[in-house]
């Protein structure tokens, strides 16, 4: 009886949390007006410079690793005379799965703790506290542009990854290997469909929008101790990788099963 009170409990406790995260988003939906408004305009910008911009260089460099990577062990399997196949197999693997994960993973690792542990130290400082009395809505102010910064930093990241993935692991064993480029383009193109492009999309703007509204949730859990802090950025981390997962594993199932 007892562990059927403590299930309820935690499924209640899960309900509550999702709706949190749906509020959170809805409300920064119905902000998004405000973008026009040069102080929010400013803190969109420079989440978009950090967790976007800043990023590319790492994302073309980590890409174009994964394309050698990938190409390298499909033709150990296949033999150099299934570049067609090679192609098809690097637009699966890339455009479907491992470009809006990784993107998401690496948002993640450098935004989620910064976002969380910035907002926990705001309430810990009562700056919130100062910004709603001099009648700023921080939800318009400190939330709504976080949250589609981080998402359009998903999508951009994405489509940094799965170009260099593509064409910089084709022509770098295009060079090596004396591998027509033709013979990978035929594959690609014979893959690449508006449902792959789609889904992409999809997950990464989803992945986006779920990273933003836990760590911008857990950063305003803080309260009055400084301790919290840490503890906030772990939940954010844990949860938003654990809802990346999630998403990601319900739209491959709803298109490709």
């Amino acid at each position: 009886m007892a562990g059927t009170k403590e299930a309820s409990y935690k499924y209640l406790r899960t309900i509550e949390y999702l709706y949190e995260l749906f509020s959170l988003l809805f409300t920064a939906f119905r902000n998004l007006h405000f973008l026009k408004i040069n102080p929010v305009r400013t803190v969109f910008f420079r989440q978009i410079y950090f967790a976007g911009i800043e990023t590319f260089g790492k994302m073309v460099v980590i890409g174009m690793l994964i394309g050698v990577v990938i190409i390298t062990q499909i033709t150990s399997l296949v033999g150099l005379g299934s570049a067609v196949l090679t192609g098809k197999i690097l637009i699966w693997v890339v455009v479907r799965e491992l470009g809006p994960l990784l993107a998401a993973i690496i948002i993640i690792a450098r935004s989620v703790t910064a976002i969380s542990a910035e907002l926990g130290a705001m309430n810990v400082e009562n700056e919130i506290e100062n910004i709603e009395m001099m009648g700023i809505d921080p939800s318009r102010y400190l939330i709504m542009p976080r949250v589609f910064a981080l998402t359009l930093s998903a999508v951009m990241l994405t489509f940094y990854f799965e170009l260099a993935a593509i064409f910089g692991g084709i022509t770098v064993t295009s060079i090596f290997w004396a591998v027509p480029f033709e013979q990978y383009a035929k594959g690609m193109l014979s893959s690449l469909s508006i449902t792959e492009l789609s889904v992409s999309l999809i997950k990464s703007l989803l992945f986006g929008m779920a990273i933003a509204a836990v760590s911008c949730s857990q950063g305003l859990k803080v309260r009055k101790s400084i301790t919290q802090i840490p503890q906030a950025t772990t939940r954010a981390t844990i949860q938003s990788l654990f809802l990346v997962f999630i998403f990601d594993g319900i739209i491959t199932f709803i298109f490709f099963v």
